[in-house]
C-alpha cells in the first residue's frame, strides 16, 4: 500500500475528499518527522511507536577488500510494534 491508496481509502472511510485526506495524511507525516527531529517518541496505541536511536562510530570491514574502514556515528528511526498489533498478523 503506497501514499495515494492510504489518502484515497482516508477519504472513503472518512467520507471527506480525498484532497483532504491528503493535506491529513502529510499533516501526519510531518508532524511524525518534527517530532522525531525533536528526540521524542512518537507512538500510536495499538499499532506501535518510532523513536530515533544513535548508532556508536565503529570500525567494520570492506567485504570485498577486507580493508579496515570507519563507520562514522549516525542516528536512525527505529519502530517497536504493539503487542496487539504484532498478535493480529
Amino acid at each position: 500500500m503506497n501514499k495515494k491508496e492510504i489518502a484515497n481509502k482516508m477519504s472513503k472511510d472518512a467520507g471527506i475528499s480525498f484532497i483532504q485526506a491528503e493535506k491529513a495524511f502529510n499533516s501526519m507525516i510531518e508532524g511524525i518527522k518534527n517530532s522525531l527531529n525533536k528526540g521524542e517518541r512518537v507512538t500510536f496505541s495499538g499499532f506501535g511507536s518510532f523513536e530515533v536511536k544513535k548508532r556508536k562510530a565503529r570500525t567494520g570491514r570492506n567485504p570485498k577488500t577486507g580493508e579496515v574502514i570507519s563507520i562514522p556515528k549516525k542516528k536512525r528511526v527505529k519502530f517497536n510494534p504493539s503487542k496487539s498489533f504484532k498478535d493480529s498478523l
